[in-house]
């Protein structure tokens, strides 16, 4: 299921950026309420997207880069990272 999730959110994502760019609008000299129309389709499609992103965030935040379930990662957080003698970490 979360295969599929991450699949759609990634159709999503290319949709919008696809579409960012009204090319279908190139060449037109419409104007709407003083503004050009590929102007419009911006603001609009701005908006969209950012509605996107919020659903995004409290839906999908983190979908496909989530550890195994195996890992024990609480384990590495609660140990601090082994210092070199420049105190930076050790790789």
């Amino acid at each position: 299921m979360r295969r599929l999730e991450l699949g759609g959110w990634a159709v999503i994502a290319l949709v919008l950026c696809g579409l960012a760019i009204p090319w279908f609008l190139w060449g037109s000299a419409t104007v709407v309420a003083g503004l050009p129309l590929w102007l419009w389709w911006h603001i609009g499609w701005m908006g969209l997207a950012s509605i996107v992103f919020w659903l995004f965030t409290k839906r999908a935040w983190g979908i496909g880069i989530e550890t195994d379930a195996t890992d024990s990662s609480e384990d590495h957080r609660s140990t601090p990272p082994s210092r070199s003698a420049n105190g930076g970490e050790q790789p």
